[in-house]
């Protein structure tokens, strides 16, 4: 059996784009909590948000989803959107505005190569606010292959790391 070959280095995911009850409320999180930028919005139907002037990394829509509900448990969709911050400071300001916030966080997990908040929107879709340790420092198994884990968070050193 032939195998197709991998995909060329460098691809990425660019943008995700979420279907949301009321835009005024997604904006209020994503923008008014996280700190994203609007880009553009296109009256109450759309907008598309940003950090660092990118044309949108979220897209954020109420076009077959206005005034509904998240989709019960038990059904297929998006797990979650991850947030890659550029370093441990960054995170550590991304949980101090979480927590500013009043907003819970569904888990606090540290992967061996990243370490991750886990928190929902007001529509309930999961978000991961993440950040990747340098690839040197990735566990590995004694063949060399990546050796990830799954163990808590230290949130109070995290948000030592915070630069105010």
């Amino acid at each position: 059996m032939s195998q197709t070959p991998p995909i060329i280095a460098g691809t990425r995911i660019g943008h995700v784009h979420l279907k949301v009850a009321d835009l005024d409320r997604a904006l209020g999180f994503y923008c008014g909590v996280l700190g994203f930028e609007v880009m553009q919005r296109m009256g109450s139907g759309a907008a598309f948000i940003s950090a660092g002037g990118y044309h949108h990394h979220i897209g954020l829509n109420t076009w077959e989803s206005k005034g509904g509900h998240p989709p019960p448990p038990g059904t297929t969709g998006l797990f979650h959107t991850a947030i890659l911050y550029p370093s441990r400071p960054a995170l550590a300001d991304a949980l101090y505005r979480v927590i500013q916030a009043g907003i819970e966080l569904d888990g606090a997990s540290d992967h061996g190569v990243s370490e991750a908040l886990y928190l929902r929107d007001p529509d309930q879709n999961g978000v991961e606010l993440y950040r990747d340790r340098p690839k040197e420092e990735w566990p590995r198994a004694p063949d060399g292959a990546l050796a990830m884990f799954t163990k808590r968070l230290d949130l109070e050193d995290l948000l030592r790391q915070r630069i105010a």
